[in-house]
């Protein structure tokens, strides 16, 4: 595995700092939401860093097909960091003690359904086939 640029590593420390600001701003004990939140948030944060580092110089904003990625996490998800992304999201609104911001869910989720669909469709049309056979065996 190529080691991934400085700019990837930085992203790594992103949730750890801000879940320690956070929690120093506030002096009580954790609540259940923040227990909870950051049970989630943080194994999401490293799934997410990790799906990243693995699909390395495919990764971009717009459907591209460069290589098709099946190994690591790719192997099970094909779209892993809209998974861990999206879980990760939820672990912070949680921890941040305001559960009403799952619901921008409604929003989020429905954009990320419909980007996969358009990068599946990029995928399939490059790589046909492949494509297909590595679809049938992997879940979203």
């Amino acid at each position: 595995m190529k080691v991934p640029p400085l700019r990837t590593l930085a992203l790594l420390l992103i949730l750890p700092v801000m879940l320690i600001v956070i929690s120093r701003a506030r002096r009580e004990p954790w609540s259940w939401e923040q227990t909870v939140g950051v049970s989630i948030a943080v194994p999401a944060f490293v799934l997410w860093f990790l799906a990243r580092v693995q699909l390395g110089e495919s990764f971009s904003i717009q459907a591209k097909a460069r290589a098709l990625v099946t190994t690591g996490l790719y192997s099970k998800l094909r779209n892993p960091i809209y998974v861990f992304g999206s879980l990760m999201m939820a672990g912070m609104f949680l921890f941040a003690g305001q559960p009403i911001l799952l619901l921008l869910f409604a929003i989020v989720v429905p954009m990320q359904l419909v980007r996969a669909r358009t990068e599946a469709r990029v995928l399939e049309d490059q790589f046909g086939d492949d494509y297909r056979r590595y679809r049938a065996g992997t879940w979203f």
